[in-house]
């Protein structure tokens, strides 16, 4: 009876309004856990940001919460603090942190999904702070959800494309592409747009072909048979469409 009623008092402890030392310790703790989870995550997929940044990441979303009850009930009696106080301001910081992790490199963006990652482990954070543990761990759940199953999902169904720019130095003046509309539409890939220029001095043809392409798309092979159509000097792929 003795140990049923001090679980009792252990929960209690954990689900009331009123910050102890216990209920924060039990937070950090649980933001450290849950954070760290989506950090292995990302750090498995090769970013930058991994399991200490979305640590601690998720223990100070949950501290600045904790920060935002406190200080209320001890130097304004307020009962059920003021949790909008400190905390409202995360939201805000956390967009520089989501920023950092943001690389842009020659027209190709990379790291949304670790920002959007951030900005999300931030908000499970102030949720452990206010003691929505239940929202907090499936929240959590759902996030390792969309970070790992759905993006085989994506993969198996080809399930989105990219603009890409092929880019090819012909010798010669070459004044028919129909040989490679044939050869991208084979390889699936969507012929968007196409530029041309003709140096005659050099007597080469710099065809720009700007086309959708699959995450799936072999390019090797796809460079090997352009480069068969017409006497061919270079190939090369732009992330930026021209």
């Amino acid at each position: 009876m003795i140990e049923i009623n001090s679980l009792q008092s252990f929960v209690e402890c954990l689900n009331s309004t009123e910050v102890t030392t216990v209920n924060s310790t039990f937070r950090l703790v649980l933001s450290l856990i849950l954070g760290s989870s989506v950090g292995l995550e990302r750090k498995r997929k090769g970013q930058m940001a991994g399991i200490r940044t979305f640590a601690l990441i998720s223990m100070g979303a949950t501290l600045a919460m904790i920060l935002s009850v406190y200080v209320p009930q001890e130097y304004l009696g307020l009962k059920n603090g003021d949790p909008g106080r400190i905390a409202a301001q995360v939201i805000t910081g956390i967009g520089f942190l989501g920023a950092g992790a943001i690389i842009q490199m020659k027209g190709s963006v990379r790291g949304l999904t670790t920002a959007a990652g951030i900005w999300m482990v931030a908000t499970i954070g102030m949720a452990i702070g206010v003691g929505m543990y239940a929202v907090a761990l499936t929240a959590t759940v759902l996030v390792l959800f969309i970070l790992m199953q759905l993006e085989r999902i994506e993969h198996k169904v080809h399930v989105g494309s990219e603009a890409r720019t092929v880019r090819i130095k012909l010798r010669g003046i070459v004044t028919d592409i129909k040989s490679y509309r044939n050869l991208l539409r084979r390889h699936h890939v969507t012929l968007n747009n196409f530029y041309v220029e003709y140096d005659y001095q050099e007597n080469v043809t710099r065809l720009n072909l700007v086309v959708l392409v699959k995450e799936n798309t072999d390019f090797v092979a796809l460079f090997s048979q352009l480069s068969e159509i017409n006497p061919t000097l270079t190939i090369s792929l732009a992330n930026q469409p021209s």
